[in-house]
């Protein structure tokens, strides 16, 4: 069982910058694809970024697309995302996800707050 702990959420003014990390248990965590998925209140939990497992690949949502990147350190059993120029429509809770093949394993949230 692979475990996800996400850390790094917070309060922030428009237009400022946060770091999301999550932690992975397990040895397994460098052959999984990785990815951020939010949630706002009283909307459907939305795809934010992906990863490769080797991080040679990214994907993003249009949205996040030059505001957020998404990296992993598989030595850290660790992936980020650096959000930069955050909008008041990023509120959210934010969720790691990842597995071999499909998202499989969740952590548990982090909220993230945009003040205008």
């Amino acid at each position: 069982q692979v475990q996800l702990v996400e850390s790094g959420g917070g309060l922030v003014q428009a237009g400022g910058s946060l770091r999301l990390s999550c932690a992975a248990s397990g040895r397994t965590f460098s052959s999984y694809i990785m990815g951020w998925f939010r949630q706002a209140p009283g909307k459907e939990r939305e795809f934010v970024a992906g990863i490769s497992p080797l991080g040679s690949r990214t994907n993003y949502v249009d949205s996040a697309k030059g505001r957020f990147t998404i990296s992993r350190d598989n030595a850290k059993n660790t992936v980020y995302l650096q959000m930069n120029n955050l909008k008041p429509e990023d509120t959210a809770v934010y969720y790691c996800a990842g597995g071999p093949s499909r998202y499989d394993y969740w952590g548990q949230g982090t909220q993230v707050t945009v003040s205008s």
